[in-house]
């Protein structure tokens, strides 16, 4: 069978593409594992296409360096993410535009026509889904943990180490103070919380 199809530069540049969507969408809103397997072999077929066709290192780097970008917009502590993900998008459109190369090095091997639509719709895909993710994260959250403490409420099941409670009109994670278990039915009181889960005890 011939495999020299795979080492078409406009194939191995929608790919590259392809596979940088998956990792933002990976990093933005993970859990099923499905986009991170896509994005490896992604990378697997970009390392192939990457040995075997000719290159450009600077555009190699500035993807990497829209990558380091892209990490600080999406953590939470950053200040501007907005601004930080426009950069991560326009560094990793022009480095992958121009990754493979013709046979004059600063020409790149990507149809310009290609590369242009790809560039407008997968810039505008990325900020749309990569913002909302980064606003999500930045939403304050809609209950006042710290309101919880002292307020009373009832065992939905038996309380030990584990258990759930219904607190200000939520059910609960909850765990004994007292490490003694508390029967379903009971009213706890809140004691303190260890992150999303409440420490109560028997009234």
């Amino acid at each position: 069978m011939d495999a020299s199809f795979l080492l078409d530069a406009n194939l191995a540049y929608l790919i590259l593409v392809l596979t940088g969507i998956l990792l933002f969408m990976a990093v933005v809103t993970p859990g099923t594992g499905l986009l991170e397997v896509g994005a490896l072999f992604g990378l697997l077929f970009t390392g192939y296409s990457i040995y075997y066709l000719p290159f450009n290192w600077f555009a190699l780097a500035v993807i990497l360096i829209g990558s380091v970008f892209f990490f600080r917009a999406v953590r939470l502590s950053q200040k501007q993410p907005l601004l930080w993900l426009a950069l991560a998008i326009l560094f990793f459109e022009i480095g992958s535009a121009f990754l493979f190369h013709s046979e004059v090095w600063w020409q790149p091997a990507v149809n310009p026509i290609l590369a242009i639509l790809v560039i407008v719709l997968t810039s505008l895909f990325l900020w749309y889904v990569a913002r909302k993710g980064i606003e999500a994260y930045l939403l304050p959250p809609r209950q006042d943990l710290a309101a919880l403490i002292g307020q009373s409420g009832e065992a939905k099941t038996v309380v030990g180490r584990e258990g759930s409670v219904q607190v200000s009109g939520e059910l609960w994670s909850a765990c004994s103070e007292s490490g003694e278990a508390i029967a379903a039915g009971t009213t706890v009181c809140v004691v303190r919380r260890e992150g999303f889960v409440l420490v109560v005890k028997a009234l």
